[in-house]
């Protein structure tokens, strides 16, 4: 009997610290923390992402929660349409044109744990500017020559080759014709003198 008058105090207070460190410690196994994150944290992107999601390690409130995205020059990049699901909240980006650091700050809210606030960075690199190009010359469309039209002008050159020498033949035939005749208007007047002198006086 006395020695379980003894023992009692010890196994009292034996169970007063397991109590004590079950309860200390249920906050610790309960406590919500950032598990992955889209951009990851300190991520070097060449391409633009579209959107940045966040992973908690316990099922988010779907009230509550905000999820932000700044540029370099701490402007809001970020759309403004965030979405929950389950323990990832997600919030779509404008397109991103500058380079340089940006920055994703949380709040996230859970039934289990006080509310998680945070923030990280990644980097982004922007493609290098296009250049407007200069304005080039409209080209000029040139006309192909149709076998229709190369025929047509084939065709008017051997009428105007006809007509020149057509030409060329009537010309010479009336220089021939006037030849015949001053000749033969020669030939009657000689003969006519001819016939005064045989002719007796």
């Amino acid at each position: 009997m006395h020695n379980l008058i003894r023992s009692f105090p010890v196994r009292t207070a034996s169970l007063i610290v397991l109590a004590a460190v079950a309860t200390l410690g249920l906050p610790a196994a309960l406590a919500n923390t950032i598990v992955s994150s889209v951009p990851a944290i300190g991520a070097v992107l060449s391409i633009a992402p579209n959107a940045v999601s966040v992973t908690a390690a316990t099922t988010l409130l779907t009230d509550g929660n905000s999820l932000a995205v700044t540029n370099p020059k701490g402007v809001e990049v970020d759309d403004g349409s965030l979405t929950i699901s389950d323990t990832t909240a997600v919030v779509g980006l404008k397109p991103l044109t500058m380079t340089g650091i940006y920055t994703v700050s949380y709040t996230l809210l859970s039934a289990t744990d006080t509310p998680l606030t945070g923030s990280y960075t990644f980097l982004f690199n922007a493609p290098a500017t296009i250049s407007t190009p200069s304005t080039v010359p409209t080209p000029t469309t040139s006309l192909a020559t149709s076998p229709h039209t190369t025929s047509n002008s084939s065709a008017n050159v051997a009428v105007l080759v006809f007509v020149g020498l057509a030409t060329v033949v009537a010309l010479f035939l009336l220089w021939y014709a006037r030849l015949i005749w001053v000749q033969s208007r020669r030939s009657a007047k000689a003969r006519k003198h001819s016939s005064n002198d045989r002719r007796p006086k």
